[in-house]
């Protein structure tokens, strides 16, 4: 027994001291922890460079763009042609994808040789032997379909301009063929197709082997995002987002991108780390200086690596008692494949003797400890450089996401990978050691890269599809300079008919008087109450104006809520609340017993007989209140204030928001004749000559026309740009029919607007995979906010993804891309419609007055126009163009509903000291 734990440990310090004198030998090629995060952050760098157009040109890692903007996600479906050129030999495809819920793929190949004569003879040559065996799988394989789409591995770095449209940059793995490179590749192989005759194909796609393996693995794993391959090359590939990709135009979505990082180093940034046996690798290569990481990592030069090594060693005395075989001394005969079999755990001793046999040494059982470390080194050392650079894509793509932990999935294939016993399980170990926040799942590729050829053919062919769909339903709310110019003639009819007398009662425009006869001059003095009820919130506010002094106002408010049951409940209700909230407000403010004059903006559609007298035509913006519609509201206040008893208020003016904020934009401005309101309701009032309003005595002067513009449309004459998404928001909504102009301009109504097409693009599998969520089918989830937050140029995509997420919408990137389309497209009609209505008012008022030029004023209210980044801007454009005549300026009002309805009971107790009437 004694005898046996002797030889165990013979055995076992032959092998401490073999393990040690390797390591001594070959110190550099072991890295540490610190220098794998070193050569990471180093790989960092060189992204950044080959991601800026600044230093593109001179980055040795080129960050490739490909073109492809998707990575699968399982509805792709029909048959493709593939083909894979990348090595000595190459596979020709067809591939049938179904999406019958079981993502079904069935493929049949075919493999051909690459005689080395052709590989280094001329390109055209190369390109025929491709297009003559692809000729020959289509006859063999009887396919009768007309121009099958394919899709072309090409595992050469290339830069693509196009997904069908690629220039090789530089050959390697052996390949030689002349003029080739800087050629576009794509046309080369259609130019030999035309010329063998025969081959009815259409090449959709060109992409790098890499890219294959990560759309093959993003098939079965939506998660996919990285792709990588350690074979007889090495390179990786992952989506990265637009914004960062100087070379291409664009800022939306995802792109992959092709690093080809087996050129990281060529610039000398990896120098400390390279070693003399890399040199000598690199010396004796087809492209000396090029690829020096591939060098140091891929199949194709790691058995030469062992070799040099051994030979190093042997010639040191170091191993084989210093023998020296012609075999040992020859370039190619210690393959990667003996690594592999070296490196097994049970029969790896054995191998090495065998293959030490083979090349005609004599080796001890030292000898084949020591060389079977050597190659553990290598192979480590491998691993090690593939796990530094992949940990410095996961860590971009999680900062990307603007993430703390990701959870991502790596699609992975390469002979080396797939057929060495320990390199996978060390590459994964590493990789998790240097990206602990980074939850990552290794795939396979089990078809390897031609699968992932048919795929970006298949996502290809679906984008276009689905893009042309939604194409087909944001093109319904496009509107041209003529639909424009048609819509500001309606408008202006529209006006001119609710003017007149014998078409006022049934113009879709009210065109209501306001009894508002002049606009401030800034001689306004004193303290006035004023009530703002318009939506939701109710407001009661105390202005003081000072006097002769522009701009000097001081506000003391406070904000009540108007709950939903009397909204909808009676108007006595209603009334009874606003005199309670105006009673809290009085004793907040000590005012109980002093009585103000009261400015009233009730922002609904009212008739006017005075400036304190007006009945409510219609409720508006949820409100549903019985007994008002009809009935004068100032009177309803009255007498609500009257049945509390415990103050009086001298109620001066009724006054609309839209008057609101055209006066308090005049108080700052003199040429202010309009206003507009562009927030959840949508109106706009101007100073309308008195002799053209004639339905009211007198010629004399102006008022202001409060022209309730939302109606326009209710007399059919806009249903040409109506969408069906317009009319099912106005079947939803409480007064179906009506204000059919605000409903396609307003806060209220765009959000639900936009639901509705996302429901029904949804329902067609162009979204969210499909799936329409309870939260997607509730009514009103949509606010209009989201939309002025989704189309924010400040906000990238994944922030509209959580906007999208905090609707409860899992949304996918290319989702997020659709749905910003699906709001731009939803607020830029509106902000038109806004523009081509406000080019009628301008110009009826240039016109009326007699001028060829007009200089005015708008000043402007609401949420829409005041926080949507390009409403205000299109709103604008829309004005310049369809009324050329006029030059327009735009002013934002600071509080329209609460200083404007002082300025006007200002305005109408001044005048003659008359309180009933301005005039």
């Amino acid at each position: 027994m004694f005898a046996v734990h002797l030889l165990s440990f013979y055995f076992t310090k032959l092998q401490e001291d073999q393990i040690k004198k390797v390591d001594r030998y070959l110190y550099a090629m072991r890295l540490s922890n610190d220098q794998l995060v070193d050569i990471s952050a180093r790989f960092r760098l060189e992204m950044e460079k080959g991601l800026s157009s600044e230093s593109n040109a001179a980055a040795s890692v080129k960050m490739l763009p490909t073109h492809v903007y998707s990575t699968p996600d399982g509805s792709e479906r029909g048959e493709f042609l593939a083909l894979d050129l990348g090595g000595s030999k190459f596979k020709v495809l067809q591939v049938k994808v179904s999406d019958n819920g079981k993502r079904n793929v069935q493929m049949e190949s075919e493999t051909y040789p690459i005689p080395e004569e052709i590989m280094n003879g001329k390109g055209s040559e190369l390109f025929e032997h491709v297009a003559e065996s692809l000729k020959a799988f289509l006859q063999k394989h009887d396919n009768k379909q007309k121009r099958k789409p394919l899709g072309l591995t090409f595992s050469f770095p290339c830069a693509q301009s196009k997904i069908n449209e690629a220039v090789l940059l530089s050959w390697s793995k052996n390949f030689k063929a002349r003029g080739v490179q800087g050629a576009n590749v794509v046309q080369s192989l259609r130019d030999a197709m035309k010329e063998v005759g025969g081959v009815d194909v259409d090449i959709l796609a060109i992409v790098n082997d890499t890219v294959g393996t990560m759309m093959t693995c993003g098939y079965d794993d939506h998660n996919c995002e990285v792709g990588v391959i350690i074979g007889t090359g090495t390179n990786a590939c992952y989506m990265e987002e637009m914004r960062h990709i100087d070379m291409v135009e664009g800022d939306e979505g995802r792109m992959c991108i092709n690093t080809e990082w087996g050129a990281f180093g060529d610039d000398g940034v990896l120098d400390d780390f390279i070693t003399d046996f890399d040199r000598e690798i690199d010396a004796a290569s087809v492209n000396p200086g090029k690829q020096l990481f591939e060098k140091m990592i891929s199949g194709m030069y790691m058995g030469e690596l062992v070799r040099l090594i051994l030979l190093k060693m042997a010639k040191k005395g170091l191993l084989f008692n210093g023998q020296v075989t012609d075999d040992l001394r020859t370039k190619g005969k210690f393959q990667t494949s003996y690594i592999c079999l070296i490196e097994q755990y049970k029969s790896g001793l054995e191998n090495t003797r065998d293959i030490l046999t083979q090349l005609g040494l004599n080796p001890s059982e030292d000898d084949c400890i020591a060389v079977q470390h050597v190659c553990t080194i290598v192979s480590f050392r491998s691993a090690n450089l593939v796990a530094a650079a992949l940990a410095a894509i996961l860590t971009r793509i999680r900062e990307n996401k603007k993430l703390k932990t990701l959870r991502t999935t790596v699609g992975v294939d390469g002979t080396l990978y797939r057929t060495h016993p320990q390199y996978s399980k060390r590459l994964h170990k590493v990789v998790r050691y240097l990206v602990s926040d980074c939850h990552v799942r290794f795939v396979l590729s089990e078809s390897g890269s031609a699968k992932g050829a048919a795929m970006v053919t298949a996502v290809a062919q679906r984008l276009a599809a689905q893009r042309q769909k939604v194409d087909d339903t944001l093109a319904t709310f496009a509107l041209d300079f003529t639909q424009l110019q048609e819509i500001k003639e309606k408008m202006h009819i529209e006006l001119e008919r609710g003017l007149k007398k014998e078409t006022h009662s049934t113009a879709s425009v009210k065109m209501l008087p306001t009894f508002v006869y002049r606009t401030p001059d800034g001689t306004e003095r004193g303290k006035f109450l004023a009530l703002d009820l318009g939506g939701t919130n109710f407001r009661v506010l105390v202005v003081k104006l000072r006097t002769g002094i522009r701009n000097s106002v001081r506000m003391y408010n406070k904000i009540y809520a108007i709950p939903l049951e009397i909204m909808q409940g009676t108007g006595e209700e209603l009334f009874d609340h606003i005199v309670q909230c105006i009673s809290d407000f009085l004793d907040y403010m000590g005012m109980k017993n002093t009585r103000l004059p009261l400015g009233f903006t009730f922002s609904f559609p009212c008739s006017q007989s005075g400036i304190d007298k007006g009945s409510l035509v219609s409720w508006t913006k949820g409100f549903k209140a019985t007994d008002c519609e009809g009935t004068d509201v100032v009177d309803m206040l009255r007498e609500a204030i009257k049945r509390r008893n415990e103050f009086d208020l001298d109620i001066v003016a009724l006054v609309n928001d839209t008057v609101g904020t055209m006066m308090t934009c005049a108080y700052e401005d003199p040429k202010c004749q309009i206003g507009l309101i562009a927030g959840t309701g949508s109106n706009v009032c101007y100073m309308e000559e008195m002799k053209n309003i004639e339905f009211l005595d007198g010629d004399e002067g102006q008022m202001c026309i409060n022209t309730e513009w939302g109606g326009f449309g209710e007399n059919d004459n806009i249903e040409d740009i109506r969408t069906r998404y317009d009319r099912e928001v106005d079947e939803g909504s409480l007064n179906v029919g009506k204000q059919r102009f605000e409903k396609m301009t307003s806060g209220m109504y765009l959000g639900e607007i936009v639901r509705q097409i996302l429901i029904d693009l949804t329902r067609q599998g162009l979204l969210f995979r499909g799936r329409i969520t309870e939260r997607l089918k509730t009514k009103g989830i949509f606010e209009t906010k989201f939309l002025s937050q989704i189309e924010s140029d400040r906000l990238a995509l994944l922030q509209v993804r959580s906007v999208l997420q905090h609707l409860g919408l899992d949304s996918t990137c290319d989702d997020s891309i659709i749905v910003k389309e699906v709001c731009g497209a939803v607020s830029r009609r509106a902000a038109q419609l806004c523009g081509a209505g406000m080019a009628a008012v301008v110009d009826k008022i240039r016109e009326d007055r007699g001028l060829d030029h007009l200089e005015i004023t708008v000043g402007v209210d609401g949420t829409l126009y005041k926080l949507h980044p390009h409403f205000s801007t299109i709103l604008k454009d829309t004005v310049r163009q369809l009324a050329p005549k006029c030059k327009v300026d735009f002013i934002l009002s600071e509080d329209g509903s609460g200083k404007g309805a002082a300025l006007i009971t200002a305005v109408a107790r001044q005048h003659n000291g008359d309180k009933q009437d301005v005039r």
